[in-house]
Parts: C-alpha cells; structure tokens; sequence
C-alpha cells in the first residue's frame, strides 16, 4: 500500500506553474531522489507533501498514521533551546518529558519540590517507555557530534544544520524528506549518514547536488522540469543516458515542429490568389501551431561560467618549510611541509573545525606560522569565493552587488551589460533588482560566482563553493576549473567535485597531522589503504626480519643539500625575474635598434637563464624526493 499519492496535482506562484497536473506515488522502504534545476519547485513539492503548502488544485492523500520529518534546506533562526531541547522536540510529547528532566536533573537541589519534581518526571517517562527513546537522542547526538548542552544561538549555520538533520533523523518517520542535507557536513558526517539511511527501514526522498551521495542512496530518480514530474526506476548513472536521449528526442521533435510551421507560415504570405483560395481549415490548424509554440516551454538554459586568469604568476606559488601552528590544547597544523606550484589544483579536506580555514591562510601568507617559515611567490592575484557569503550585501539588489553605481560591468578586459551579464548565471531580467536577502541559496551561490569571475585572477581560492548549486551548474563549474590554467586551492565535503577537479589533496588527519596525496578523493582512500596495510606488515615478525632486503633505503639530505634545498627557491625566484626583465627589454619596440654588442649579449644571457631555470628545477625536485 503507498505511503503518498498525488493526484493531477497543480501549484502555481503567480503565472509560474511549479506543479502542472503531475502524478506521484510513495512507496514504503524507497530510497527516491527528486532533481532538477534551481528554482523549478523542488522544495516546493517537499513542503507540499509535508502539509506545508497547499495544492492549487488536485489531490493529495497520504495513509492516516504516516509519520513525517522534513528537513529543510534553510536552517533556523536564533532560537533560546539548547541542542537536546531541538533534537528532542522531533519525539513530540514523549520528547518534551525528556527535554524537561534534562534540565531539572541539572537544576536539582536538596529541597523537597525539586526532588518530587524529578520524581514525577521519571514515573512519567515510565510510562511513555521514554528511556529507550532518550537513548535514540543521545546515539543521534553522539553520531552527529553535538554537544547536547550547546545553546543553538552559539552554533554556527553548518552545525544548526546538523541539529536539525538529527532532529528529523530521532522519530524514525514513515517518510524522511531531506532536502540538501549534505550542506556544510564534513566527509566523516556524510558517509555517517550514507551508512544510516542506507539501515533507514522507511521510506526516504532527497534533493541533493552530491552526486556520490546519490549514487549510493537512490533507487529511483525523480525529475521536476517544467512544471512536469517524471519518475525513472534507475540508477542515477543509467538516469542520465536516459535524460541524454530523452533531450535528443525533444530536440529534434521541436525542430520537425518549426519547420512544419515555417512551411505554414510561408504558404499563408503567398499572394492574393494563394490567400483567396486558401483552405480556412489550414489557416485555423495554423494559428493554432503558433499558439502552441509561443506557450512551449524552452528548457532553461544553462549557466555560462568564464574566468580570467590574469597576469602570470612565478612558478612557485607558496612554500611552508616545517610549519606548526596551534590555537590554545588544539593543533592545528605540526610540522607541515609542501609546495604549491604554479598550475596545481590542490583539494584541501578535514573535519569540521580541524582548521581548513586556517590552513588556507598559512598557505596565503596572511597567518603568521608559530614555527617555521611561509614563502610567498610572486605576482598573486587571487580571487576568494567565501562559503558563508559574507562579500554579499543582503539588502542591495542583485545589479547592486554586482556592479554598484553602474550598469556594466568589466569581464575578461571587455564591457558587458549588467543584464546580459547574469543571463550567463541564469539570472532573468526581471531578478536583476531583487535584493539578495529574498535570493534562494542556489541563487546566492551563482551570484557569488559571478562575482568571483570579473576580477583577474591566476588563482582561485574555493570554500564549499558547490553548496546549493544544481548538479548542472555543479558541472558546468567543474568544466571551468579544468580549464583554467591559473592554481586552484578547493576546501570541499563534495567528494565527486574532489575527483573531477583537483590533482593532489592536504588531508587533516590526527594531531594537526596534514598529510599531502596525490590525486582526489578515491585516490586519497585508496593510498590510506594501502599504508595502513604497509604499516601493519612492517609490525608482522616476519617483515621485521627481512625488512630492507632487496629494496633501497632513502638517502637522508645532509647539512649542506639541506641548505641548497632551502636557498633553492628564492634562486629560482631571482631567475624567474631576471627572464621577466630581459623579456621586457627583448619586447620593447627599440630593442633590435640597439648596440648590436647588446643585443648579443641579452639574447645569451636569456638563452642561459634558461638552462639555469631547468637545472635548478631539477636540482629542486631532486633533493626535494630525498627530504
């Protein structure tokens, strides 16, 4: 029997059909993940279901004792509840007992009414048999890592949201509506809740732009398009080759269909006599092809994303040389060396709270290390995307945070219309003067990204930029940073995005441990692996015996290759400058009207230079590989 039907459903805001007479049904134990493009309704129909809106017409039904959670892509305002008193308030009453012997057992005293108090409280809780369900809350809290005693104004967005996921997680519902609840989750917390909803026994739907995270989950695609719903029993994988011919099909049956129409239109401007005879039946069939193409409904266009990569930067980009640094009994980094080049896409990732932030500015020279030494290169333009969006004014328009005072804008050395501008991030006109505080989260991130993209950058600082965007402009992102040719530091949770994007990862491990990997995230996974299964037969009695027989033992650097290795880069940095300079002269227009002596001796000069540069590089990673 299911769980949730619809029936012809229809909700529209304004002119805007969200719901167009769309069918649905919800079985028990599905795992059901609902897509589409921002904007088109998604959360919509979520709240629909919930009993949060209601339908302009159709019918909803759903079975008499279902019990519902929603998770809502939003997280909630301040509010006076302490973590235990929002989590438990999912159990209903039961949970309201539980949040009041919370906070009595803290507050008793000696005196009698205290006492009695707790007493009747206790007995209460008997009876509901609401200590099994108090285990439930504290397993939730103990997974999701949240200290019950926290109030939720001292928490930050990312942690209300896991307050609210463990608040919908706690009554073990009928239906479990989850929408994007991987936002500002940690790797850990994610494959944490991959693994529970995978021994979820209800039913689940989900909206979320993690394609790891559905691709282990989902066994079943909803599409949401244009007020249309369409369910595809697949995996997401065999989803999208579906979507690929389904799109080819509207394609071409949309091309037959203006040329039918092209034909029709010729025929009726044909001359008098054409239009005397003409069949009324024909010109009736024809105005009525005309109304039918002005109300199709063109598929939304996908964002078009551009960066400019700006001046070239020195070869060598950041070099930590035995950092450390520590706030107060929590280490953030020990004793971190690594090289940034110029071109490397690098992935950072760690828990919540291990100091991601922090290590980004290490690496930018704006922290000052409390051991070691940061060396910068030169020539950095660096352009930031901050996840919390704090280069956003809430309450000017949209046009406003883009271009303030004006109606264009300058991108890639040329200027553009402010409108035609955000077309390219899917903004239309008439969003243009909204202010950002209304704008979905989606919306917010888009409008970041067009702002990131009009400054010159050769290198982009990325935190959690795939937050709330559709999976579409998720690729089309991923699409641009392979491209661009400038460096790229990208802190992520999104652990496809990782693979898709970056070349090597700086993973927090235990004890300000960050260690440097090549590749993305399954690479990552995979390396971990394969040295914890070294180390354990390094352990083995027998591997100790033969230990070191038949294979080469590291050469350690002595005093003075450790020296060279440290002078190495300023070396490659003076080189690096003096070939700026002589290029410069070489491409002045008066160069070759010089002494000829001159010229003679700059051309070689920079012919040498450039044979020290390649021995010096390789001198670099030469002693680099033995330290």
């Amino acid at each position: 029997m299911p769980l949730v039907t619809l029936t012809d459903a229809s909700l529209a805001y304004g002119h805007h059909a969200l719901l167009d007479k769309v069918n649905l049904q919800v079985d028990p134990g599905e795992r059901i993940c609902l897509v589409g493009r921002n904007g088109m309704g998604k959360s919509t129909l979520f709240r629909v279901i919930s009993g949060q809106a209601q339908l302009d017409d159709g019918e909803l039904w759903e079975q008499d004792t279902l019990k519902i959670s929603y998770l809502e892509q939003e997280v909630p305002e301040d509010q006076q509840d302490t973590v235990f008193d929002v989590v438990a308030s999912g159990l209903g009453a039961t949970g309201r007992l539980l949040t009041n012997y919370h906070h009595a057992s803290q507050e008793v005293s000696s005196d009698q009414a205290s006492m009695q108090k707790l007493a009747d409280l206790q007995h209460q809780i008997d009876v509901a048999d609401g200590w099994n369900i108090n285990q439930k809350v504290e397993t939730i809290l103990s997974r999701l890592d949240l200290d019950a005693d926290k109030m939720l104004t001292d928490c930050s967005g990312g942690m209300r949201r896991r307050v609210m996921l463990a608040r919908a997680l706690v009554s073990e519902p009928d239906l479990l509506l989850l929408d994007e609840p991987t936002n500002h989750m940690d790797i850990t917390a994610i494959t944490w809740l991959e693994d529970f909803l995978k021994q979820f026994k209800g039913a689940l739907m989900f909206i979320t732009h993690d394609r790891t995270f559905l691709r282990n989950l989902a066994t079943r695609m909803l599409e949401l398009d244009r007020g249309q719903l369409a369910s595809f029993p697949l995996s997401y994988d065999d989803y999208l080759k579906k979507k690929e011919e389904l799109l080819e099909l509207e394609e071409r049956t949309n091309a037959k269909f203006d040329r039918k129409l092209a034909e029709e239109e010729q025929w009726i401007r044909k001359g008098i006599k054409a239009r005397r005879t003409r069949n009324e039946g024909r010109v009736r069939a024809l105005e009525a092809m005309r109304e039918q193409r002005a109300q199709r409904i063109s598929a939304q266009g996908r964002a078009t994303l551009n960066v400019e990569s700006g001046e070239i930067s020195g070869k060598l980009v950041t070099d930590l040389r035995n950092v450390s640094f520590a706030y107060p009994g929590h280490p953030i980094v020990t004793n971190l060396s690594t090289r940034i080049m110029r071109g490397d896409r690098v992935g950072i990732i760690g828990p919540n709270g291990s100091g991601k932030s922090t290590l980004l500015k290490l690496l930018l020279g704006e922290l000052a290390p409390q051991q070691g030494e940061v060396v910068m290169g030169t020539r950095l333009q660096i352009a930031y995307f901050d996840q919390h969006r704090t280069q956003l004014e809430p309450d000017k328009t949209v046009r406003e945070n883009i271009a303030p005072g004006s109606d264009y804008v300058l991108v890639r050395g040329k200027s553009r219309h402010v409108i035609g501008y955000l077309k390219q991030f899917l903004f239309p006109p008439q969003r243009v003067d909204s202010p950002v505080r209304i704008l979905s989260g989606g919306e917010r991130n888009r409008l970041m990204l067009a702002r990131l993209f009009t400054q010159p950058a050769n290198m982009l600082i990325l935190d959690e930029p795939t937050n709330d965007l559709d999976v579409d402009t998720l690729e089309l992102l991923e699409d641009l940073l392979i491209e661009y040719d400038g460096t790229l530091l990208l802190v992520s949770h999104d652990r496809t995005f990782l693979d898709h994007v970056v070349t090597s990862t700086l993973v927090f491990e235990e004890q300000g441990q960050v260690r440097e990997y090549v590749g993305g995230y399954e690479d990552w996974l995979r390396q971990r692996a394969a040295a914890k299964d070294t180390a354990r037969a390094d352990e083995s009695p027998v591997s100790g015996r033969s230990r070191g027989r038949g294979r080469p033992v590291n050469k350690k650097l002595g005093y003075n290759e450790t020296r060279e290795l440290q002078m190495l880069p300023d070396k490659i940095e003076q080189l690096e400058h003096e070939q700026q300079q002589l290029e410069a002269m070489i491409s002045d227009t008066g160069f070759y009207q010089s002494d000829k002596e001159n010229i003679r001796h700059t051309l070689a000069r920079l012919e040498q230079l450039q044979g020290e540069l390649a021995a010096a590089y390789e001198r670099w990673a030469q002693l680099d590989g033995l330290s």
